[in-house]
């Protein structure tokens, strides 16, 4: 039997795009879309009931989402995410001290490379921190006092660190942060400006101090 009345939306497409489907669980294309809705009697629409949405819709499987799930980035888009991460943690405790010795560079470059800079040496990133040394403005220096008393180095740190830790599970942050350590442990103890600077890493991701400080103390009693 036909219901008398009903509510119906009325949808408009207002732009399109790729995101990451929650439900089908890998990268999309879908519309982000507004509608009308409207009390239908005997499936008429007749009298208005103001807006609906804004929702993205995935183009598979034809599920809605509110448009926070545009927050979460697509595989390829974390995959840069993560590998600019490593890159720039790598950097950071190169520059913080360790870069001419030969052990670190290639620690730090086996890193890189896993994160997906494959074609990586340790050339590109021994010029790369030369460079930061000539900044005025990049040099390497203290970290302890983050974003207002630190480098444009702890600035690049946070850039591109917290935009991916929400991202991460905890086993993922941790890797990040271990990584760095591995780097500066390749050759020897840590310095206090590696400690510093690995830190500062663990603060970009949303780590607390302890937490950072346990699992830097856990990464130096490994067996190198």
């Amino acid at each position: 039997m036909q219901s008398v009345w009903g509510m119906r939306t009325t949808w408009r497409t207002v732009g399109d795009g790729e995101f990451f489907c929650p439900e089908c669980g890998g990268d999309r294309n879908y519309r982000r879309r507004t509608g009308r809705r409207k009390l239908a009697v005997l499936g008429l629409p007749l009298l208005p009931r103001g807006a609906a949405g804004p929702v993205v819709e995935c183009s598979s499987c034809r599920r809605r989402f509110g448009a926070e799930a545009l927050d979460h980035p697509t595989t390829v888009r974390f995959s840069a995410m993560l590998r600019d991460a490593v890159h720039t943690v790598a950097l950071a405790v190169l520059a913080a001290g360790g870069a001419e010795d030969r052990t670190v560079r290639e620690t730090a470059v086996v890193a890189v490379r896993g994160a997906g800079f494959e074609d990586c040496t340790g050339e590109q990133l021994l010029a790369l921190v030369e460079a930061l040394a000539a900044d005025t403005g990049r040099l390497p220096g203290r970290f302890e006092d983050g974003l207002e008393g630190g480098t444009a180095l702890a600035i690049e740190l946070h850039e591109a660190l917290e935009p991916l830790a929400p991202h991460l599970a905890p086993t993922g942050r941790e890797g990040i942060l271990l990584q760095g350590a591995r780097i500066a442990l390749a050759d020897g103890p840590y310095s206090p400006a590696e400690r510093e600077a690995l830190t500062a890493v663990g603060r970009a991701l949303l780590m607390g101090h302890e937490e950072t400080e346990l699992l830097l103390a856990a990464a130096a009693r490994m067996p190198s």
